[in-house]
Parts: C-alpha cells; sequence; structure tokens
C-alpha cells in the first residue's frame, strides 16, 4: 500500500485528482434523503472510508449525520476540513489508512460506511485487511455502502467485480442489493454499487 500511498500524495501535490468533484452517488442519496419506495434512514454516525476533499462527508454531515471520515493524504484533508467550514458543518476528518481503521482511533459503531471509489483500487492483501477493519468498526446491523470501478473499466485502476464483492464480504455481511451506479467520473467509466448490512 505504501508506494499507492505515494502516487496519491503525488497527485494531490500536482493537482491531478480526476475523481473529486463528481456527482454524489444516486445509490446514497437514495439511503439518506429516501425515495418514494423507501423512507430516509434515521440519522446517526456515518464514516467515510478514502474521503478525498470531503464532499460526500459534508453532504451526510448536511443531512444530521455524525460523520467521521479517513482519508491518508494530508492535503485531501486539509482542502476537506476548508470545505466543511465553508459549508458550517461539523466533520471529523483523520489521517488514516483504511486497512488500519482500528490503530486510528476512529471509534466504533458506525452504523453508516461510504466507500465511494476507496476499494477498487487496492490489492488483494490490502482488500482483506479492508474488510477486516470494516467490520471491526461497524455496530451490529450496520449498512456498508461501496460504489466502485469494474474491471478493465478504467486505464489505472484495478476494479472489483460482483463476485468479489460477494466472495470477501459474505463471512461478516449480507448483501442486500447491487446494481449499476451512475459515473463516477467525467469518462463514464462503469461503475456498480453494493449495498451491504453487517450481521450481528
Amino acid at each position: 500500500m505504501a508506494s499507492k500511498h505515494t502516487l496519491f500524495r503525488i497527485f494531490y501535490w500536482v493537482g491531478f485528482t480526476p475523481w473529486d468533484g463528481h456527482p454524489l452517488a444516486q445509490s446514497l442519496r437514495d439511503l439518506v434523503e429516501g425515495t418514494s419506495d423507501a423512507s430516509a434512514l434515521p440519522v446517526g454516525s456515518a464514516l467515510e472510508l478514502g474521503c478525498g476533499t470531503g464532499d460526500c462527508s459534508i453532504y451526510l454531515a448536511q443531512h444530521g449525520w455524525k460523520v467521521t471520515a479517513v482519508d491518508f493524504v494530508a492535503k485531501a484533508l486539509d482542502e476537506a476540513r476548508a470545505k466543511a467550514g465553508a459549508a458550517d458543518v461539523s466533520v471529523d476528518f483523520v489521517r488514516a489508512d483504511v486497512t488500519h481503521l482500528s490503530q486510528a482511533r476512529i471509534g466504533a459503531g458506525f452504523q453508516l460506511i461510504v466507500d465511494n471509489g476507496c476499494l477498487h483500487n487496492m490489492s488483494d492483501g490490502d482488500r482483506e485487511a479492508y474488510v477486516r477493519e470494516v467490520s471491526a468498526v461497524a455496530a451490529p446491523d450496520a449498512l456498508l455502502l461501496i460504489v466502485a470501478f469494474l474491471p478493465g473499466g478504467r486505464f489505472g485502476v484495478r476494479g472489483i467485480d460482483p463476485a468479489e464483492m460477494e466472495r470477501r464480504f459474505s463471512s461478516t455481511w449480507t448483501l442486500l442489493s447491487a446494481d449499476q451506479e451512475q459515473e463516477l467520473d467525467q469518462e463514464q467509466t462503469p461503475t456498480r454499487y453494493y449495498l451491504f448490512q453487517r450481521r450481528p
């Protein structure tokens, strides 16, 4: 993971961040705001993984959630804090590696965990650590929403397919739904969302 850390720090340093500024996932908005078929989730504590410059975290805070957001790039977190200040919302932005959440002292018992494009770029070993760590900080019955590129969808991004998602999470989480998601980037890369629920 160290090489990925360096790469993303360089990206932020030179200002190459094509993952920033995209619309929020429709699947997230449907959970938070509700739809004609489903009520909005009751607000509680939320964790955003790989938060970047904080758009998703700020959105959650604006809708009443108590939000902790983690990323390993200090520059991204500085920008996120400035955005949250301008939006007049409180978000606890923490510099941490998602494969070591339990060492980051971010707490536990999160009722909603959101990943808007973090997992799909990790190695197998990091994916195993990610599942372990996310499971450790989740509340019983927590919801986990992951939005990710599919394999081969975008050059330089590994991607993750539906079968791997189910295999990696099946021991601790139940897949509630999965479907196509609006594109995470301007290139309209094929993207899916996965909504899991933590088993007690």
